[in-house]
């Protein structure tokens, strides 16, 4: 009997290694231990067509499927593309300079365990005035990686009602008409943003009524307000870390704002730069610029998953090495890389992609 509690207590010890296996080397947060499409079939993506056999949307429209990409290029969707659970998404796999989706919104709403990594996601300003270009909306155990999130509507990235979702070294930017805003998380608890640019949103870089941890990411070229607060009743934990504010030719002072007391705030190690004068030399953000802002301070972090954290200057040159679909950056994600090097003299807040020349 004894023996046998022996070989079951090994087998169960296996078997919880198995179940917390990593999405992908690197992978952090609390999204990543995603399984994604684990032992599905693979699926090549053949053509650029908006839908079809060998389509990109047949490819994610089916669960339990590795996808991989045959060709490079644009693929044009005219109507909202959903993504469906147990996916994975390597667009690292694609060609030349990749893929990039393009015209209507992304969406992982009801999704569980999905990997997308090294693609380009783009909304226009000829869809509906209220779409996101990726929302991740009642999701599960989802991590998104080297991504670009642009060109959104309403938000370019909304996550709501959602858990266990990473975001890390993806590129989320250039929002457009009506709101120009970066994301709205409305109420995910488990979500971990590390390593990621925000520029030349408007606001909401992000607007956090989350249970989230922050670190490391860069935010340049704020409108109005660069971190937003949940500003409600609700009581949220907000754990902000170590990341990089630096002022563009838009940014108001407020790189954070629009915090009440039910925002809970942890922060330590992070930098802002406003003088805008092409080089980073930032000063240490104090407990008291969060409280001029309306929020109550946390001794201690309440969402801890990460395995790896950088200073703000190491995470600066991380972020510029890697965000987005940095395999191969495009015209436009080298543009805006462009932008943030200028450290405060370049950078523009748009209201419709072709202002800087579309695609």
């Amino acid at each position: 009997m004894r023996q046998f509690f022996l070989i079951l207590g090994l087998f169960m010890g296996s078997y919880g290694i198995f179940a917390q296996e990593l999405a992908f080397p690197g992978a952090d947060g609390f999204g990543k231990y995603a399984m994604g499409g684990k032992g599905g079939s693979l699926y090549h993506v053949t053509n650029l067509n908006d839908s079809g056999p060998g389509s990109f949307r047949d490819a994610v429209s089916t669960p339990k499927r590795m996808v991989v990409f045959d060709v490079s290029g644009v693929i044009r969707i005219a109507s909202k593309l959903k993504v469906a659970s147990f996916i994975t998404i390597e667009g690292q796999t694609a060609p030349g300079e990749g893929i990039t989706v393009y015209g209507n919104g992304v969406a992982l709403t009801g999704s569980t365990d999905v990997i997308i990594q090294y693609l380009r996601f783009r909304g226009s300003v000829n869809m509906g005035k209220g779409v996101c270009t990726l929302s991740a909306d009642n999701a599960r155990n989802i991590i998104v990686d080297h991504v670009s999130i642009e060109w959104g509507r309403w938000d370019n990235l909304h996550i709501k009602e959602s858990k266990d979702i990473t975001l890390q070294y993806c590129l989320i930017g250039e929002g457009i008409n009506p709101q120009m805003f970066g994301a709205l998380l409305e109420n995910p608890t488990n979500l971990t943003i590390h390593h990621c640019l925000w520029l030349d949103n408007k606001s909401r870089n992000p607007k956090a009524k989350a249970g989230i941890e922050f670190v490391n990411n860069v935010i340049y070229n704020w409108g109005g307000n660069g971190f937003v607060g949940g500003h409600s009743q609700a009581d949220h934990y907000q754990d902000i870390v170590n990341n990089y504010f630096v002022a563009g030719p838009n940014s108001s002072p407020s790189f954070i704002g629009l915090f009440t007391q039910t925002d809970h705030v942890f922060q330590a190690g992070n930098k802002v730069d406003l003088n805008k004068n092409g080089r980073l030399d930032g000063r240490l953000v104090t407990a008291d610029d969060f409280l001029q802002r309306g929020a109550s301070l946390e001794q201690k972090a309440n969402n801890q998953s990460l395995m790896k954290m950088d200073t703000p200057e190491e995470a600066y040159q991380s972020v510029m090495k890697e965000a987005g679909a940095s395999l191969h950056r495009d015209k436009v994600d080298k543009r805006l890389i462009g932008y943030v090097q200028s450290l405060g003299k370049k950078g523009k807040i748009i209201k419709d992609e072709s202002e800087v020349g579309g695609l």
